[in-house]
């Protein structure tokens, strides 16, 4: 067994992988998809989910290879270790246990030795008190209207994912009928924009404001939190703000200073990862507001099922596992830098920039969990649009480009069918036609004898030659419901920590975001300095000098 300071790329299973990369590149997927045997074998269904990962440059030989390389790196034991809830964020000297968010109420997860599922279901009772108190109108505001908009203020993790989970369920038909007459907005830019886009049609008298900050000192989400408290004040005066604003914290005494009654807190635990805590009381207060908590159950219910068969299930028929493992795959041993997320859904508009960060935050490392540099690359870049949007943007790039593998995402049931008389198919027929040939399109490309038999001119053979070859996977699902949303996250959650795991990072810290945030203080300083004292200048070098001149000069922000 590896020990715990070795690198992954030091394992006779990395270098067998490395050398299968050659046998790999004497295939093409025209070939690879002729195998009938070859692709039953890469397909699988659970809990109404249909995967197919036959349209990946894999053979059957090159899994049993990924599988061994799941061993060397001890991954069965590693999630062990993370569903026991040992400290496996070791740089902060934490658990990872948002699993523990959507587990059952009789179910035990333990963190320090406590069963920490009691304490996550004390909060979830006390919001679905609550959003059912604002909801029937039995809570009111200031001037005794109800409460029915909705502005939650948080950045990062505390909007994209509770942001993605609400688009994709608003035109969900049970959770469009339950948020009749109610609005959900998210503030998290400091753009002064960004407050004025969310307030612009609303009424402080009818407006609760959810501030999401674990600390409550997040820099960005303070300053909206108390331009939105002026806003607030100003309109109802200051004793307004019990009724108008709430906290998800875990810091009551700066909740309190804030003027928001602490029993209108609520808490999560530091064992939640910012962009892995849309099934806490970051995501769950929001949206149970916005749909009361019935359907947010559901969502939390998906993603539970998927935790269960992530923790059980063997590796060879584990979806997150077998998505981690082929992830790991395209990235060290192909070399493909990328992956498109590629929902044939609009509902899921907003899952790739939530990916992006669950993603690229966890698995942005460059040296491993012990601290030694890596000489091998970890990480995508993620990006993704709804099909067919994508189509007209960038998929020119990733079937005549650079190669990008691709994540297909379909449903077999719209939310909202549309069939016109007359027309060939239904709306959502023609966009799932899109999902079914774009992967085939990808993985055999045109050959220019093929286009020589369509008599196109020789001059333009070049051109419309597609080399195919180029990965992809397609997940199926049944309909796009609150449940199949959390079935959804919590693959790609699941699939990113097995990511981490083989290569040997802490997906669980970010240590990356915090230099910015630290440079951004001394600007800060300089520019108060120079509005109220005229200071000038200094301890930055020319260039950064250079701007921040030109922008004290020709700004219109008044003298503080």
């Amino acid at each position: 067994m590896a020990s715990s300071t070795a690198l992954i790329c030091d394992t006779e299973a990395w270098k067998d992988l490395k050398g299968h990369v050659e046998d790999i590149n004497k295939t093409h997927l025209r070939d690879l998809m002729s195998d009938a045997n070859r692709c039953q074998s890469m397909m699988m269904e659970f809990d109404g989910l249909f995967l197919d990962y036959s349209r990946q440059r894999a053979t059957i030989e090159t899994m049993d290879k990924l599988l061994k390389l799941a061993k060397a790196a001890q991954l069965a034991e590693k999630i062990s270790r993370m569903f026991s809830g040992d400290h496996i964020n070791s740089t902060e000297n934490r658990s990872v246990l948002h699993a523990a968010l959507r587990a059952p109420k009789d179910a035990v997860i333990k963190a320090d030795g406590k069963n920490v599922v009691p304490e996550v279901w004390n909060v979830l009772d006390k919001i679905k008190d609550f959003s059912e108190k604002i909801r029937s109108g039995s809570w009111v505001g200031a001037t005794g209207k109800p409460l029915k908009d909705v502005v939650a203020v948080g950045i990062g993790g505390s909007f994209l994912g509770p942001l993605f989970v609400h688009t994709a369920i608003q035109t969900d038909p049970e959770a469009l009928e339950s948020a009749k007459g109610r609005q959900l907005r998210f503030l998290a830019n400091i753009d002064p924009v960004d407050v004025a886009r969310n307030i612009n049609g609303l009424n402080p008298e009818t407006t609760l404001v959810v501030v999401v900050s674990k600390t409550f000192t997040t820099a960005e989400t303070m300053l909206n939190a108390r331009t939105l408290r002026e806003w607030i004040t100003t309109a109802l005066g200051a004793s307004a703000v019990a009724k108008h604003m709430v906290a998800v914290s875990t810091n009551l005494a700066l909740v309190e200073k804030f003027g928001i009654d602490p029993n209108n807190a609520f808490a999560f635990w530091d064992w939640v990862g910012g962009r892995y805590s849309v099934c806490s009381a970051v995501g769950v207060l929001p949206l149970s507001l916005q749909y009361g908590f019935s359907v947010v159950e559901k969502f939390l219910k998906g993603a539970s099922s998927i935790d269960q068969h992530f923790q059980s299930t063997p590796f060879e028929k584990n979806i997150p596992v077998l998505l981690g493992l082929l992830s790991v795959w395209n990235v060290s041993f192909l070399g493909y830098p990328a992956r498109a997320i590629l929902p044939y859904s609009q509902a899921l508009e907003k899952f790739a920039p939530h990916i992006q960060q669950v993603s690229m935050e966890s698995n942005g490392k460059g040296v491993s969990i012990d601290g030694l540099p890596l000489p091998y690359e970890t990480g995508e870049i993620d990006f993704g649009e709804p099909g067919t949007n994508g189509q007209h943007s960038f998929y020119q790039l990733i079937h005549q480009g650079r190669v990008i593998p691709c994540d297909f995402i379909g449903i077999v049931k719209s939310q909202q069918p549309v069939y016109l008389k007359g027309e060939v198919v239904s709306n959502h027929d023609e966009l799932m036609s899109n999902f079914f040939a774009q992967p085939d399109a990808l993985a055999y490309g045109k050959t220019p004898e093929q286009l020589q038999k369509e008599n196109v001119s020789e001059n333009l053979i070049p051109h419309k030659t597609f080399s195919g070859n180029r990965p992809s996977l397609s997940l199926l699902l049944p309909e796009l419901t609150a449940y199949s949303v959390g079935q959804l996250l919590a693959i790609y959650e699941h699939r990113v920590a097995v990511q981490g795991f083989v290569w040997g990072i802490n997906s669980f810290d970010q240590w990356g975001v915090e230099l910015g945030k630290v440079l951004a203080t001394q600007v800060r300083k300089q520019l108060h300095s120079s509005r109220t004292q005229g200071t000038a200048l200094e301890g930055f070098n020319y260039s950064t000098t250079t701007l921040l001149k030109r922008y004290l000069e020709t700004s219109s922000e008044p003298q503080i």
